[in-house]
């Protein structure tokens, strides 16, 4: 972990555009709230100039629609990442870095060989939106300190599926990060825990020993109290029981992680 003296310091997020990904404002106003410094960056840019990733510490592929999912959630703009950035990225990953792929950007870290297996249709055929709770299951600077986050989900791609040997690798390895759970919101809103089918409940997985994270669950669209789908009735337990309505989501933690880790 690098130990930085300045305690004024802020680590520069890179947040990946273009063709489709959508959540790119919400994830870079995540990390900027985190107190990270976040730049939003088209991939053609880094295509251009690969040396740019030299001036980042963080890289993020949010959360939307890469190429209409044409090809399937991810793959076309995992492949020209893959194509394209595939030694750049690995060269960045050798620094001691930290990358998160958010929904999309988990299919995209796939597709593009970064992160195991693939994200399948989700085993009731529909697109799904609703929120979930997950429990944290591996070790992983994004997810330090945290035992469980209630998070939403908006994909019709995110069952997790992986070959049984593989899958057993990733187990022993302690790289599957979240586990879907019946749990605070799930139980509030009478939903099934696993939404997708996703195998072993896996909600998210690393690589390169917890610093890179790919999740379907979106913290960016959980970072402030209000966005909980059950805050009204939250509100009114805090109230009562007269304790400080609180101001963060529980999303807002993973971004803060980042920051923490090189601070």
């Amino acid at each position: 972990m690098t130990v930085l003296q300045a305690t004024s310091y802020k680590p520069k997020a890179l947040v990946f555009a273009g063709y489709g990904l959508n959540c790119e404002e919400e994830t870079k106003f995540a990390f900027d709230r985190a107190g990270a410094e976040a730049e939003i960056v088209h991939i053609n840019d880094l295509i251009e100039k690969p040396e740019l990733l030299n001036d980042f510490q963080i890289a993020a592929m949010p959360g939307g629609f890469s190429y209409g999912d044409d090809l399937g959630s991810g793959r076309a703009y995992g492949l020209r990442v893959k194509n394209h950035l595939q030694r750049e990225l690995s060269k960045f990953l050798q620094r001691d870095t930290l990358m998160i792929g958010i929904c999309n950007g988990f299919q995209i870290l796939t597709a593009a060989g970064i992160l195991p297996g693939a994200l399948l249709d989700n085993s009731g055929a529909r697109y799904v939106d609703r929120w979930v709770d997950v429990r944290v299951t591996g070790d992983s600077p994004w997810l330090f300190g945290l035992e469980s986050l209630m998070l939403p989900i908006a994909h019709g791609e995110g069952r997790y599926h992986l070959p049984k040997q593989e899958l057993k690798t990733l187990r022993e390895e302690g790289r599957i990060a979240l586990k879907y759970e019946k749990g605070e919101v799930s139980k509030h809103l009478d939903l099934q825990a696993n939404p997708n089918g996703s195998i072993e409940n896996i909600a998210g997985i690393t690589g390169c020993r917890g610093r890179v994270l790919g999740l379907m669950p979106h913290p960016e669209r959980a970072q402030f109290f209000t966005q909980l789908p059950h805050w009204p009735f939250l509100k009114q337990q805090y109230q009562r029981s007269g304790r400080e309505i609180p101001k963060d989501g529980p999303g807002l933690a993973v971004f803060k992680n980042a920051v923490k880790y090189f601070v």
